[in-house]
């Protein structure tokens, strides 16, 4: 293993989308959602152990999550979570994770990688990881992992590249945002897009230089911390001061303006776990279609539906197709799974008819 690479896991979300299975307590990354008796972030920190030494696995996540996690990864040490005090987005942490990795080893080269997400072939996965870090070690360069649209989804970020290739690493042309039904059948006639999966590879020494030119805003801020980076007064710099940066996301602020910008275009059985739908694409399925969770259910005459009952329940459900069944806790979601995108605005109307008590 080299020990110059790193991985940023990135686990401070919210994951209201999984409501009321996710929770602000206790959000998606921590849940045994796939049901093989391990979360989505136990499962990604295994899968980055193939890359790095445990030591240069680091979780950037928000303070409230510390003992969750230190629970979960069995030999990481507090000293390896990144902790924000405030959700200001993705720009922010990587830019606070960056300047405390660049104060560790200057020769950092990193992986920025979710946490929730699912990857079925794994071996494929880190075979395309080192091939983007081989091309990062080499040149001056912010590289990520396309995934290969298998069907025209209006539900991602796409990125549109050269043809031309230095040995499967394009140069970015566009990131487009998420598409109308008609865009993403063009996207995937030209055959020249990917989906954005949010998966980065750089050097420190580059995501610095990107964040110097081209959002200098932050930069400016966390560099006033150098020195402190490691120490013991850095806990209350970043208490000081993160709350002052921007609320952006590093695609808006470094990825759509920057140069230098590369995609390695990748299949590796992926999905990012963002929905209950998602999850169920991904979950194995009854004779009915049907993804099951939970003790004894009768589901009959029930199809194309997902179910997660709580263990200590009972549920007889009959006559439903194509809807979502969730039982958690003091909550009860039955949705109809083509509108579950709407499930994020009901969450979020609750909180502010129940506050924190239901969400």
């Amino acid at each position: 293993m080299n020990s110059n690479n790193y991985v940023l896991i990135m686990a401070g979300g919210v994951g209201s989308r999984f409501w009321p299975k996710s929770r602000n307590h206790f959000p998606k990354q921590f849940l045994d959602i796939l049901g093989i008796g391990k979360s989505l972030l136990q499962l990604t920190y295994e899968r980055f152990l193939k890359l790095c030494p445990k030591e240069n696995i680091f979780i950037v996540t928000n303070s409230q999550y510390e003992e969750i996690i230190l629970q979960q990864l069995q030999g990481i040490s507090s000293s390896q979570l990144i902790c924000e005090p405030s959700r200001n987005n993705t720009a922010p942490c990587i830019a606070y994770a960056s300047f405390k990795l660049n104060a560790l080893n200057p020769n950092a080269n990193i992986v920025v990688a979710p946490s929730d997400h699912f990857i079925l072939y794994e071996d494929i996965f880190i075979e395309k990881i080192n091939q983007a870090l081989k091309y990062t070690e080499q040149n001056e360069a912010l590289v990520t992992l396309g995934i290969t649209p298998v069907r025209p989804d209006t539900g991602y970020g796409y990125i549109k590249y050269e043809i031309g290739d230095q040995d499967g690493v394009h140069k970015v042309i566009q990131f487009k945002e998420k598409p109308n039904l008609e865009n993403a059948q063009k996207f995937i006639e030209e055959g020249n897009y990917v989906w954005n999966a949010g998966i980065f590879i750089w050097k420190v020494g580059s995501i610095l230089s990107a964040l110097s030119e081209y959002s200098s805003e932050i930069h400016n801020l966390f560099e006033q911390g150098v020195g402190t980076y490691n120490t013991a007064a850095e806990v209350n710099f970043i208490e000081v001061n993160y709350p002052k940066s921007p609320n952006i996301s590093i695609d808006y602020a470094i990825m759509e303006q920057a140069t230098n910008v590369y995609t390695i275009p990748a299949e590796f059985g992926w999905s990012d776990l963002g929905t209950w739908a998602s999850l169920y694409e991904a979950a194995p399925k009854d004779k009915q279609q049907n993804v099951i969770a939970g003790r004894q259910i009768d589901v009959s005459a029930t199809t194309n539906s997902i179910i997660h009952i709580s263990n200590h329940k009972l549920a007889v459900i009959r006559g439903l197709e194509n809807f979502i069944v969730v039982d958690e806790g003091n909550a009860l979601l039955i949705y109809p799974k083509a509108e579950e995108q709407q499930i994020k605005e009901v969450v979020k109307q609750m909180n502010q008819l129940y506050g924190d008590d239901f969400i």
